[in-house]
């Protein structure tokens, strides 16, 4: 189906972290016209079942269903390792996640092969990354490495210093065992760590943002089915929580890179 031209990206997270991927979006298609929203009330979603992962998504796609987007973002990478299936059977508009795209980027980026990820113990287990980049590159040997605390050290702005350099050496360790020459942010929390990751994994070893992979992956559709808006173009951007907007409003700044025009409270909840 040709998605309205007119309609706006929808992009949706378990919480801030999708910013990331909004912020990429921003920058890559600064026509485009956004509506965001951080499920806040049921976040951490990388601890849940897939069952209840992909209900969740479910819900939060039609809700921007019915604010008409012409196409969906799963910003949210456990979310994306689970229930994109369910969600492509279920709306009329293009669904992207943020696994394929980065899976891609690396497979291309990597000289060796030798490919590391990182992201929530959700996304690792699911195995998502894993499989897509032994199906972009069937050489790949990929280490797979769960990082939870990376996720409130990023909400908390505690980014740079010796407590994130602790946690991030501790955690990376195995994968600079390895040898890897590239690394996949596999969370979207995570850029906000870039410096302090690339400092511990070394400068032989590539970053990969999915968030930035998955904007092109964005671009590359809408071009394809004429949906494209110019650059010129003067875009909206809405944000939506499923509670309280003060802390998403407030961290959320740190994510997207500047203040936030305002977030209102839905619910989303079944019933």
């Amino acid at each position: 189906m040709r998605p309205d031209s007119r309609g706006a990206i929808g992009v949706f997270d378990s919480g801030v972290g999708g910013l990331t991927v909004l912020k990429a979006l921003m920058r890559r298609l600064p026509g485009e016209s956004t509506l965001y929203l951080g499920d806040t009330a049921r976040v951490p979603y990388g601890t849940k079942s897939p069952e209840v992962v992909t209900l969740y998504s479910i819900k939060n796609a039609e809700f921007l269903l019915e604010r008409g987007i012409k196409l969906l973002v799963v910003a949210c990478n456990t979310a994306s390792s689970v229930a994109l299936p369910e969600l492509e059977a279920h709306l009329r508009v293009p669904v992207l996640g943020v696994i394929a795209p980065g899976a891609r980027a690396a497979a291309a980026k990597s000289r060796s092969g030798k490919i590391g990820v990182i992201g929530t113990p959700g996304t690792i287990r699911s195995g998502a990354y894993q499989r897509e980049l032994q199906a972009a590159r069937p050489d790949v040997q990929v280490s797979a490495r769960a990082c939870p605390m990376f996720v409130p050290l990023a909400e908390e702005g505690w980014v740079t210093g010796d407590v994130p350099r602790l946690v991030a050496r501790e955690y990376l360790a195995p994968l600079v065992a390895t040898g890897v020459d590239t690394l996949v942010l596999g969370c979207t929390h995570y850029p906000l760590l870039r410096d302090v990751i690339a400092e511990v994994m070394g400068p032989g070893v590539a970053l990969v943002d999915s968030a930035e992979a998955t904007a092109e992956a964005v671009a590359a559709v809408l071009a394809s089915k004429g949906a494209l808006e110019a650059e010129s173009r003067a875009a909206e951007h809405r944000y939506f929580v499923t509670d309280v907007p003060e802390r998403f409003m407030d961290v959320g700044a740190k994510f997207l890179g500047q203040p936030l025009s305002g977030a209102e409270h839905v619910d989303v909840s079944f019933g």
